[in-house]
């Protein structure tokens, strides 16, 4: 198949390849971008983790908590433009989405939006939304949002830079005291900081770790030095690499950011903190969500558009 120039620019923004190595990689997996990127990985071209794609379009990510702290809401509404994402009314509507979401019995997004709007009855929770993008002048979008409840202990929040990532922290605990809220509200951070993608290593399935090898190996074979020690020696090498890649996104086995000497692990920290308290603290899930994850922005050329309305 032909491999076109915008599949090459997106593989190159998702791995810093060179736009050959990118343009063979997508030939050689007859443009499933997924086997290109293995395919650079594996001949050491690209990075070891995936980006999501280039953090592009505007808008805000919001959290919210119920009064009682069991339950909690994160949740993305984007906009066009960086200057609507901050204007007042906007944000004030992304308040309120959050506060409908959180106590809307809906089973999906899709669901959602065929609701009754909480405030004027008149409306579905998509005509609303209609309404809002005639006042604001953009066109917007409530894209996602997760809920997260904790009967047994609480759920914490965190907002970093006024709504580029929101963090949802489900934290099962016997003892609920401000020691180990604030113990909550740091991991938040750290999660917000370090994205990991576990809470820890018992959750990561064993088909990645599978596919994790066979790249770890081509990428071996492919270095006739490495290539030639023994199969014992290239096992340990593969398993020592895959220890340190886990270590990186299983958040428990992360280095704690504010650790003072370096080298202590959240999962060491938390535990510090529930012998502390005296408490049983188990970090049982979070839902970290960043402002335009995935999306691309549309590129605008302003000398275009002035020439256009100049009519030239």
């Amino acid at each position: 198949m032909a491999i076109t120039a915008a599949q090459v620019k997106e593989l190159r923004e998702m791995t810093g390849a060179g736009m050959m190595d990118c343009k063979k990689a997508l030939s050689a997996s007859d443009g499933d971008m997924d086997k290109a990127v293995d395919f650079l990985r594996e001949k050491g071209l690209a990075g070891a983790q995936k980006k999501a794609g280039r953090i592009a379009a505007e808008g805000v990510v919001t959290t919210k908590i119920t009064p009682c702290g069991k339950k909690g809401i994160v949740l993305e509404v984007n906009a066009e433009t960086d200057f609507v994402a901050k204007n007042e009314k906007f944000l004030t509507y992304v308040s309120e989405i959050a506060d409908q979401a959180l106590n809307s019995a809906a089973a999906d997004i899709d669901e959602f939006f065929n609701e009754k709007w909480a405030l004027d009855e008149s409306l579905t929770v998509a005509e609303k939304l209609s309404s809002m993008i005639s006042i604001i002048g953009e066109n917007m979008k409530i894209r996602r949002y997760e809920i997260v409840k904790e009967e047994n202990g609480f759920v914490e929040s965190y907002i970093h830079a006024g709504g580029k990532i929101g963090v949802l922290l489900d934290v099962e605990t016997d003892v609920e005291n401000d020691a180990i809220k604030e113990m909550a509200k740091n991991v938040c951070m750290q999660i917000a900081a370090l994205k990991p993608v576990y809470v820890s290593d018992n959750e990561v399935d064993a088909d990645y770790i599978e596919r994790e090898k066979e790249i770890l190996m081509a990428q071996i074979q492919n270095d006739p030095k490495e290539a030639s020690k023994p199969a014992k020696v290239i096992e340990g090498m593969v398993q020592g690499r895959i220890k340190k890649e886990l270590k990186e996104i299983c958040l428990l086995d992360q280095i704690y950011v504010k650790a003072e000497d370096g080298k202590q692990s959240v999962k060491a920290y938390v535990d510090s903190v529930a012998k502390a308290n005296n408490a049983n603290i188990n970090i049982k899930g979070f839902v970290r969500f960043e402002t335009g994850e995935g999306l691309e922005k549309k590129e605008e050329n302003f000398a275009e558009e002035v020439a256009k309305q100049m009519g030239h």
